[in-house]
């Protein structure tokens, strides 16, 4: 098998190769398989039916353990195609309570974080010149 990542093993229609492709995707591939549907008020708003899930969006779990709860998204894992939730929580034998990763394709985004004004990124000159002056 082959370890490097290839873009036409997505065009395959045998899922052992689908399967591949999701596995041993890139990062930046892998945001996509992070989408999941937007609530009716939101989705009307943007003017999409589904999108990327990010840190900060508000969400409600559809399916499993945890249906019908909801919480704001606390972390993404890219690479574990896994969302965690504040509120979804389980705990663990020695008392303490962890977030409980959930797959986005069983939660609806209710509210997004796109239309927030973000503080804008630090360029590389910036962190350089704050490190280096004493």
């Amino acid at each position: 098998m082959k370890s490097t990542f290839s873009p036409e093993w997505k065009a395959s229609i045998q899922p052992r190769r689908q399967r591949k492709y999701r596995a041993k995707a890139p990062l930046h591939l892998r945001q996509k398989f992070l989408c999941a549907p937007l609530a009716k008020e939101p989705a009307k708003r943007e003017g999409i039916a589904s999108a990327t899930i990010r840190k900060g969006d508000k969400v409600q779990v559809m399916a499993g353990e945890f249906k019908k709860k909801s919480g704001t998204v606390e972390r993404v894992d890219r690479k574990g195609i896994r969302i965690y939730v504040i509120g979804i929580e389980v705990t663990k034998r020695d008392g303490t309570k962890a977030l409980r990763p959930i797959h986005p394709s069983n939660v609806m985004i209710t509210e997004t974080t796109r239309g927030k004004k973000k503080a804008p990124r630090k360029g590389a000159a910036q962190r350089t010149a704050k490190e280096s002056t004493p």
